[in-house]
């Protein structure tokens, strides 16, 4: 008789390869969100409303971003194979359709190093800000964003020179994309989930004479 042996489940801690941390993701269709990051197996937890809702309007901001920027495509929870040991979920990634350092495997992951990754965090103890900052840095992901939802704190940081610089609020209490010229936040706005208003101010960076070039050398690549 032959005896037939299930994969086992997916758990927290667990360290895996890249290969086998697939095969075991793909055996248990029910779960929503798993990640490999530095080898190491994270589950997570049923989501609950201070992350779904910050969610929803980081997907609204990218989305209309996204509208008006052919080019640019926006993605919610994408499976990323940043390399053997990492394969984060992210809430959010933002990249160039072509031109970039990502693509679209056969299989249909992202593979590479999108522009832009959004994470939403309970707080700055979290992860996002620790092991994963670190691994998106290595694999030079250009520009990381995290939203610490128990801190009331938005993160957004920028890779110069191989390491990730804080971009912060200029005068007009806006944060500006260097990698996306239009890509404007008004964080305090988005802090108290003023999604009109953080949408207005996004109106205002796809307005300007960058945008418009941006979307000029877009669309003749």
């Amino acid at each position: 008789m032959t005896l037939k042996y299930s994969l086992p489940p997916l758990e927290n801690g667990d360290r895996l390869t890249r290969d086998e941390f697939e095969r075991r993701y793909a055996a248990m269709p029910q779960l929503k969100k798993a990640e490999l990051i530095e080898g190491i197996v994270y589950v997570a937890s049923p989501v609950r409303v201070s992350h779904s809702q910050p969610h929803a309007e980081i997907m609204a901001w990218l989305g209309f971003y996204k509208a008006v920027t052919p080019g640019v495509l926006v993605y919610d929870n994408p499976t990323v194979r940043l390399d053997g040991d990492n394969e984060p979920q992210p809430d959010a990634v933002l990249r160039l359709e072509s031109g970039g350092n990502s693509r679209i495997s056969e299989d249909g992951y992202i593979e590479g190093a999108p522009e832009l990754v959004v994470e939403i965090a309970a707080s700055s103890a979290a992860y996002d800000l620790h092991d994963k900052l670190r691994v998106y840095r290595r694999n030079g992901v250009q520009e990381y964003l995290v939203w610490c939802t128990y801190d009331r704190q938005i993160h957004w940081f920028s890779l110069e020179a191989g390491e990730y610089q804080p971009l912060v609020a200029d005068t007009e209490a806006m944060i500006r994309s260097r990698q996306f010229p239009g890509l404007w936040l008004a964080p305090e706005a988005l802090l108290t989930h003023d999604l009109g208003t953080v949408l207005q101010v996004l109106q205002q960076g796809i307005a300007t004479p960058e945008h418009q070039a941006f979307v000029q050398i877009l669309t003749e690549t």
